[in-house]
C-alpha cells in the first residue's frame, strides 16, 4: 500500500515512516493540512493516517473536504483526542477508523491492513494466485510451499500484482508502490524488478502486456 501520514510531530512522523515501511508499504509523510492537500492532488493513496491537531488547521476539516469532494480514500485518525465524543465526531465526519495516542505500532499496522483489504473487497488476509502466497502481516512470500527470497522492492512489486491477479497494473501504478511522493523515480526500476522476479518465480508467471503494463498470469 501507499500511505499518506499527516503528522506534525517530526519525531513521531519519522518513526511512523520507518515502522510502517517494514510492512513493505511506501510512506509519504507531511506535516500540515496544506501539504496534505498538495499530496492528495498529486498522488492516489491507498490509506491515510491523519492527525487531528495540525499547525494550520484541523485534520477533521481536511477529512470533511475530502469526503465532500467524493474522495473515499480510507482514513485512520491518529490523535491524542481520545474521548468518546472525539471518536464519534471523527467517525461521523468520515473517518474509517480511529486510534488514540499513545498507540502500538503493530496495532496500527493491523488496522491499516484491514482498511486495505476492505478497500479491495478482499476478506482474506493473505494474497494467493498461481501457486504464490504472500502474507502481508509477516512479509513472507512462498511459491508452491517454498520460501521466496525477495528484496523489499521486489516484494512490493509482486504484492501490487498479486492484489488483483489477472488485472493489468501499469508501470506508473507499480512505481507508486516503490517511491515516495517526492522521491526521484529510476527510469528502468520496474523492468529490473520484473526481470528479477521472473528469475525467482518463473518467466511465464508475470505477463507483459505491451503498452499497458504487467499482470500475474492466471492458469487457463
Amino acid at each position: 500500500m501507499r500511505i499518506l501520514v499527516v503528522e506534525d510531530d517530526a519525531v513521531l512522523s519519522d518513526g511512523l515512516k520507518v515502522g510502517l515501511a517494514l510492512n513493505g508499504w511506501t510512506i509519504d509523510p507531511v506535516g500540515s493540512c496544506d501539504e496534505a492537500r498538495a499530496a492528495l492532488a498529486a498522488i492516489r493513496f491507498d490509506a491515510i493516517v491523519l492527525d487531528v491537531m495540525l499547525p494550520d488547521g484541523s485534520g477533521l476539516d481536511l477529512l470533511a473536504d475530502m469526503r465532500r469532494d467524493r474522495d473515499l480514500t480510507p482514513v485512520l485518525l491518529l490523535t491524542a483526542l481520545d474521548e468518546t465524543a472525539d471518536k464519534v465526531r471523527g467517525l461521523d465526519t468520515g473517518a474509517d477508523d480511529y486510534l488514540g495516542k499513545p498507540f502500538d505500532l503493530d496495532e496500527l499496522s493491523a488496522r491499516l491492513r484491514a482498511l486495505g483489504r476492505r478497500q479491495a473487497g478482499r476478506a482474506h488476509p493473505v494474497l494467493t494466485a498461481a501457486g504464490i502466497v504472500i502474507d502481508p502481516a509477516t512479509q513472507v512470500a512462498t511459491i508452491d510451499g517454498r520460501p521466496l527470497s525477495l528484496s523489499r522492492r521486489e516484494l512490493a512489486v509482486l504484492t501490487a500484482l498479486m492484489e488483483r491477479p489477472g488485472v493489468i497494473r501499469s508501470r506508473a501504478e507499480i512505481e507508486d508502490r516503490l517511491y515516495g511522493w517526492q522521491e526521484e523515480v529510476e527510469s528502468n526500476a520496474v523492468e529490473v524488478h520484473i526481470h528479477n522476479l521472473r528469475g525467482k518465480i518463473g518467466r511465464d508467471a508475470i505477463e507483459t502486456v505491451r503498452g499497458l503494463g504487467y499482470r500475474i498470469r492466471m492458469p487457463s
